[in-house]
């Protein structure tokens, strides 16, 4: 349903996409996980034909967004990360602008708007104006401005960005909803518990390049049991290298360093609380001391962290 192939997005010496591919099928959420500028966005925006790709062809539908613009976008519904709604006119009139839109009209248009106010919880504010709106409210007519004409391809450019935790959960059910309606949903976000709550499959984007993509089962499955450990304290030069060679002299195979910075290291290792007697004993005597220990399972964010030696949200 929705095809990117070698996507590269230019803006003279930055590359902000490099070379992305991922497909997205009917029927499911494609997660496009990454932190803020690792060029989610751009990716979205050449999708919806608001930006031309510098090199490499998108399709939607089967049209090509450029050599068929008008086709593939007839297919595309768009809801932007920034608010894109006439705050001075009342939410259903916000509806029906983007139904007529897309050639929508008459009991058709005033049935399928019906339908969606009471989609997006608000069929009791219907003739209110969004300026009055709480910022959920906006979020939730913001999506059903995306939704009104029933796209076969949803463009989703982080949706949940300031809003209230009531708000978040009814914009995961109509996430889900769409999905469920046949619907192929591509989904921006940098929060880890999203993309594991709401993905079928997913890819990992950082600095305008795909660096991992998979179901989220395949791609934690290739941290295996591996956990992250990071302490925070004082660790001279000499303590973290003794650390990490008396772990190998010690015949720990699932080990790796992940990053060393002053006063913090972080580590993943397989049943991390077993070890932490021993490491705490090779960085004492070292002259190292931990002030604070942090131990995570293996999820999304500590395979972001694996694979570029940063946290996600940094």
């Amino acid at each position: 349903m929705l095809e990117v192939r070698n996507l590269v997005k230019q803006y003279g010496d930055i590359t902000a996409v490099n070379d992305v591919s991922f497909a997205a099928a009917k029927g499911s959420v494609f997660g496009l996980l990454g932190p803020n500028g690792a060029g989610k966005s751009t990716t979205i925006n050449c999708i919806s034909g608001l930006l031309s790709p510098t090199s490499g062809h998108v399709t939607v539908a089967g049209a090509d967004i450029v050599k068929e613009g008008k086709e593939a976008k007839r297919s595309l519904g768009v809801v932007p990360q920034e608010l894109a709604l006439y705050e001075d006119l009342p939410a259903i009139e916000n509806l029906r602008y983007w139904g007529k839109a897309y050639g929508l009209g008459g009991a058709a248009l005033d049935a399928r708007l019906a339908e969606v106010l009471e989609h997006i919880g608000l069929a009791d504010r219907a003739r209110d104006l969004p300026k009055t709106f709480s910022g959920g409210m906006k979020r939730r007519l913001n999506f059903g401005c995306g939704i009104v004409h029933k796209p076969e391809v949803l463009l989703l450019d982080e949706p949940s960005v300031g809003v209230d935790p009531q708000s978040r959960q009814r914009l995961f059910d109509m996430v889900e909803a769409e999905r469920d309606a046949g619907a192929c949903v591509l989904y921006t976000t940098h929060y880890m518990e999203e993309a594991e709550r709401l993905c079928d499959s997913l890819a990992i984007i950082d600095g305008g390049e795909l660096i991992a993509e998979g179901t989220v089962d395949e791609l934690k499955s290739q941290l295996g049991a591996r956990d992250i450990l990071q302490l925070n304290g004082e660790f001279p030069v000499d303590s973290v290298k003794a650390m990490v060679d008396a772990l190998r002299d010690r015949g720990l195979q699932d080990f790796e360093l992940l990053a060393e910075e002053t006063g913090s290291v972080t580590l993943t290792l397989s049943s991390a609380s077993q070890h932490l007697p021993a490491i705490f004993e090779m960085l004492a005597a070292k002259g190292g001391v931990v002030a604070e220990t942090s131990l995570r399972s293996p999820n999304l964010e500590t395979l972001f962290l694996l694979l570029t030696g940063k946290e996600l949200r940094e």
